[in-house]
């Protein structure tokens, strides 16, 4: 559970879980295995359509929960089930311990269930009655009193050997480390509780309106023999899981294994409809019950934008996937709910105090949207929940300050001119030294470039190709890095550009595309900065607005629309100013066709760091790499799409995990045996180029226009 005040105190904790050896290369196996076993288990599908569907089943049914809810208790009830209703976490737990009040349980046992573990049924029951946990892993975390660090693998964070020796304090027998013989050892201890136990709890993944019919989909057995043994079988279940009909449990049971742990199908699926045979039950019946759990879930249906988050079928795979996760563990990623829908639900679910520190731990790299079951954009919620936190509360002098000098592109402009003379006492060719201590605490894993002599603004009109009979025009956009401290890899854009008979323009209101004032929560900047930039430009003058920069390409592309949402009076303008973004290596690649013949191709090998915001942001993926090969020898990297650990503001205010990521990735980059990489993102290459400067790696990091433009015929 996450308990920090602050986060100071949230970085001491993440610094436990970095010092942890086992837990980072259980993590790094897990996360370099899971990608192959679920391009296995979806092998032959259309993946995309599938998940669009279950997006769309899952929108449609909770746009009637309500109704669902009703016809479900109805079908239940007549099969003889009790059907309860909670409106919070703590109505749940009491309306449970009731119904075993009422029936003189002594003892309950439980199989997984993530919505008890949202109630904290068993911290809220346990001085009344004995809870045993008999999913493995979950007994393993409540012998430990500890939370889950997964929410499909709740013991992942654990060694056999740690296992071991509490199987022996356990048994009071010294246990051996053999993971199958520990299995055991578990269901030896775990029958006896099956036979005596009065009540199972389980949860329910499905629950189907049509026939009052609840579906499990585990891998152990436990939540058949929980929900068949004891007299009394206790179901709780969100109001999310209800779907319309078994088609609609089907659909989704085709996503959920696979997504969640590699699995076409899990060992056991279970379908229970009405009060099963019982021989110590009244009438010979089993006593069964159904909660559902409300707890701000009607309300978040009622959501134009959060309604989305319950779409999500509790798969995992957003932590699965996330480098942050891989680094610390679902202890320091969560709090109930672990993961970036972990970062979402504590703040709906146990509050902002919860959340506050938690939700900055996400790199925005898209990872989780990109494997996401249900769709779900968890990117965009989680910098929304910045914003409303930042809202709710003091906004940081930082974020304030920020926001305003980028609302203003001429201060924030005379601001970078000026860092150019400020600079150099501490300047040291194309990097600082170092910068002032209040900026510089944990960031020494990586040097800082300096700003450069000339801003690309200022050079443009001296560069400016004189094409005659154009057949392209197109704008440029900068964005803050590129304009003022590498405006070398806009040159090398335009000289490529030029010479394919491209007329370039550069509008000169153009700023910031806000995307650091959003990572920040200040949400007001945000929108005014895009404003801005989409009235500097005139679409109807440019056939394409291509940029350099892969983070700034998806905010202009993918965000702009919604951030200006609100905006009616430019909406006409925003879709088209959209809809002309592209990036370098698609404009390159797919609208001019650059061809190999064009460039003196050499041997020398380069290495490709794929940017996040190119390769799940906009899926950009062959055009970089086929470019690269034109013009030299293409050395692929491992894990080239894991993200390089800037993420912006993220590698300020975490500089440890960024250091963590940056390293793996310049290690990767160094098997290769290449002695340059390139990548298509001016942040990306601030992190790496600062990274070699800083580790004394011989690696040049450049633009792929960089690479193009130096071998252009």
């Amino acid at each position: 559970m996450q308990n920090a005040k602050n986060l100071k105190e949230y970085r001491a904790e993440l610094r436990e879980s970095l010092d942890n050896d086992f837990l980072r290369s259980t993590m790094d196996k897990f996360a370099v295995a899971y990608p192959v076993g679920r391009a296995n288990a979806f092998k032959g599908m259309d993946v995309q359509s599938l998940i669009a569907e279950v997006a769309d089943a899952k929108d449609a049914a909770a746009k009637q929960m309500d109704q669902l809810y009703a016809q479900f208790k109805a079908e239940a009830e007549k099969r003889g089930v009790k059907v309860h209703l909670a409106k919070t976490a703590q109505e749940a737990n009491e309306i449970i311990a009731q119904i075993a009040r009422d029936a003189g349980v002594k003892k309950i046992v439980k199989s997984k269930s993530m919505t008890s573990e949202e109630t904290q049924f068993n911290h809220q029951v346990e001085n009344e009655f004995e809870v045993v946990e008999t999913d493995l892993g979950e007994w393993i975390i409540q012998l430990r009193h500890e939370g889950p660090t997964h929410m499909v693998m709740p013991a992942i964070h654990l060694s056999r050997n740690q296992v071991a020796d509490l199987f022996s304090d356990v048994t009071k027998q010294k246990q051996d480390n053999d993971p199958q013989k520990l299995t055991k050892v578990a269901r030896r201890e775990l029958r006896k509780e099956y036979a005596t136990a009065e009540m199972g709890v389980t949860g329910a993944n499905f629950c189907v309106a049509s026939t009052g019919t609840i579906g499990l989909v585990t891998n152990e057995g436990n939540a058949r023999l929980v929900s068949t043994l004891p007299r009394v079988h206790v179901a709780l279940a969100g109001l999310d899981k209800l779907v319309p009909t078994m088609h609609d449990a089907l659909r989704t049971l085709k996503v959920l294994p696979r997504n969640a742990t590699g699995q076409a199908i899990t060992s056991y699926v279970t379908w229970i409809t009405g009060a099963n045979e019982c021989a110590t039950g009244p009438d010979g019946k089993k006593e069964m019950h159904i909660v559902f759990l409300d707890n701000g879930r009607r309300a978040m249906a009622d959501d134009p934008l959060y309604s989305q988050v319950l779409r999500c079928v509790r798969c995992g795979a957003c932590a699965n996937v996330c480098p942050v996760y891989r680094l610390v563990g679902g202890h320091k990623m969560g709090h109930i709910y672990i993961g970036a829908i972990g970062l979402i639900l504590t703040y709906f679910f146990h509050g902002s105090d919860k959340a506050k520190n938690l939700v900055h731990n996400c790199i925005n790299c898209e990872a989780c949207k990109n494997i996401c079951a249900g769709g779900i954009d968890l990117p965009r919620l989680i910098k929304d929940i910045r914003a409303r936190l930042n809202e709710e509360g003091d906004m940081p002098i930082e974020t304030t300050l920020l926001g305003k000098v980028l609302k203003n592109r001429k201060l924030f402009h005379t601001l970078l001119r000026f860092g150019k003379w400020a600079q150099k006492p501490v300047q040291d060719g194309p990097f600082l030294r170092h910068l002032p201590l209040m900026f510089m605490k944990d960031q020494g894993f990586r040097r800082f470039p300096s700003v450069a002599e000339k801003a690309f603004r200022d050079e443009f009109e001296s560069i400016k190709p004189k094409v005659a009979n154009a057949k392209l025009r197109v704008a440029l956009f900068a964005g803050c890095v590129q304009d003022f401290v590498y405006p070398e890899q806009m040159k090398a854009a335009v000289k490529l550009f030029a010479a394919h008979g491209v007329d370039v323009d550069f509008p000169m209101d153009q700023s910031c595309c806000g995307l650091p004032v959003q990572m920040m929560g200040e949400r007001q900047a945000t929108i005014d900065v895009a404003a801005q930039n989409v009235m500097a430009f005139d679409p109807a003058k440019y056939d394409y607005i291509v940029t350099l920069c892969a983070s700034c390409g998806s905010q202009l592309k993918e965000s702009y629309p919604n951030i200006l949402a609100d905006k009616p009076e430019l909406a006409i303008r925003t879709k088209q100013f959209s809809e002309r973004v592209i990036d370098f290596s698609s404009f390159a690649h797919d609208v001019l066709g650059v061809k190999a013949e064009e460039f003196n191709k050499s041997d020398e090998k380069v290495a490709y760091h794929a940017s996040c915001h190119l390769c799940r942001g906009l899926h950009v993926t062959e055009q970089p790499r086929n470019l690269i090969n034109m013009a030299a020898d293409y050395a692929k990297a491992e894990e080239e799409e894991v993200c390089c650990g800037f993420g912006g503001t993220f590698s300020v205010k975490f500089p440890e995990l960024s250091e963590k990521l940056l390293d793996k990735k310049l290690t990767n980059i160094e098997a290769t045996g290449a002695k340059k990489m390139v990548a298509d993102c001016p942040g990306c290459i601030m992190q790496l180029r600062g990274g070699c400067k800083s580790s004394g790696r011989d690696i040049e990091v450049r633009h792929v226009a960089e690479l193009l433009a130096d071998k252009l015929k």
